[in-house]
């Protein structure tokens, strides 16, 4: 059976003068519809696997869950493309500001929204988890090595959940969003605690990823890419470490430098 997060198209690769007609691998799009509590909620633009960890990582990310015991049911229908959920508690106050939201820098989904005030409810990091630069380095290292969907069609984010020393949940979307997302999800569901562990990704930092880190209680983050000076500035108001630009054996520490092993 072929991989269901990609499919093969015929194009024509140029180079210089000379062209030649090619396979090439390209990621799967799908919608992915969340319904809660028998409402359409959003739409998500995703690889289509792992919808359920997605479904429920993006309820934690905007508040609409907090624990287990008030998930009652969830249904899944991958070839529809839709994930039901029914949570217990009073939704109406949570729905209202949900839909009081600013368009983002987000990719990868039917819509990306953000509440303003996000930042403020996030609450202030503590812990007091260290890392060493080597550590950090051979962490991405072990990132770009679980990438195959990126090696085979050059179109995915990748993110990961590490505990210092090795990588402990792994997963890939079109949107860092989604990536994050289903690793939230899959930790809410398999019970793992998040208050020791570094998040490593491909993506940009930007404000709204450092709030779904904060949310989650993550320490560190560690990117390939650069953060936003919006992302700097809530990091530093929460005491998130956030490192960047990880290279090979280079990388930019820009907030949190307690953290940093030098």
């Amino acid at each position: 059976m072929p991989d269901r997060k990609h499919h093969t198209r015929e194009v024509i690769h140029i180079k210089g003068s000379d062209s030649q007609t090619e396979t090439r691998s390209v990621v799967q799009e799908v919608p992915l519809t969340v319904f809660l509590n028998g409402k359409e909620l959003i739409t998500l633009l995703t690889t289509g696997d792992a919808n359920r960890e997605l479904a429920l990582g993006f309820l934690l990310s905007e508040g609409f869950l907090q624990v287990k015991e008030d998930l009652k049911s969830i249904r899944v229908d991958d070839e529809a493309g839709t994930v039901e959920i029914e949570l217990s508690g009073d939704l109406d106050l949570t729905e209202k500001l949900w839909g009081k939201r600013a368009v983002t820098s987000g990719c990868g989904k039917g819509a990306t929204f953000y509440h303003i005030l996000d930042s403020l409810h996030a609450k202030p990091v503590s812990s007091q988890l260290t890392v060493a630069p080597a550590r950090v380095y051979e962490l991405m290292k072990e990132l770009n090595r679980l990438s195959d969907l990126y090696r085979e069609t050059r179109g995915v984010h990748n993110s990961a959940l590490a505990d210092g020393e090795k990588i402990l949940v792994f997963r890939d979307d079109i949107g860092r969003h989604n990536a994050v997302d289903k690793i939230r999800g899959a930790c809410f569901l398999d019970e793992i605690p998040l208050g020791d562990k570094l998040l490593v990704t491909t993506g940009r930092m930007s404000s709204e990823i450092v709030v779904k880190v904060a949310k989650m209680g993550v320490p560190i983050l560690i990117s390939r890419s650069a953060p936003t000076s919006l992302a700097l500035d809530l990091a530093e108001r929460i005491g998130l470490t956030l490192i960047g630009y990880v290279r090979g054996d280079k990388m930019t520490v820009y907030t949190g430098k307690q953290r940093v092993l030098l």
